[in-house]
């Protein structure tokens, strides 16, 4: 498919955010997602850079956020249609949220969320 655009694909990222629970939206502490076009020396759909929540230790308040970047044109190069788009990006979005809450690939896999 055509890539969609910057704004599109933010809208579907937010959406993605914007629904998870509450009680979930609210542990996430010190995180910022954000959109690009591309990784810069890897194939990634998305990454997370950080420390997990299951790993920090007291966080004071000049510490720099926790990063996830979701990667716009290969999600869009590997689908078909905005609808299969719309589900990659959920899947790439809860999949690096959940390295945020300290749960590795093999877990999430298991899960059948990798």
């Amino acid at each position: 498919m055509e890539p969609v655009g910057t704004r599109r694909f933010e809208h579907l990222v937010a959406e993605v955010v914007d629904a998870l629970p509450a009680e979930l939206g609210a542990m996430m502490h010190n995180v910022a997602v954000v959109i690009e076009d591309r990784h810069p020396s890897e194939d990634l759909l998305g990454l997370y850079e950080g420390v997990p929540l299951t790993e920090r230790e007291a966080y004071g308040a000049f510490e720099m956020p926790d990063k996830i970047s979701i990667y716009r044109l290969p999600l869009c190069e590997m689908c078909s249609d905005e609808t299969e788009l719309a589900a990659e990006v959920e899947i790439t979005v809860i999949h690096e949220i959940a390295h945020h809450f300290g749960i590795d690939d093999e877990s999430l896999h298991t899960m059948g969320w990798g």
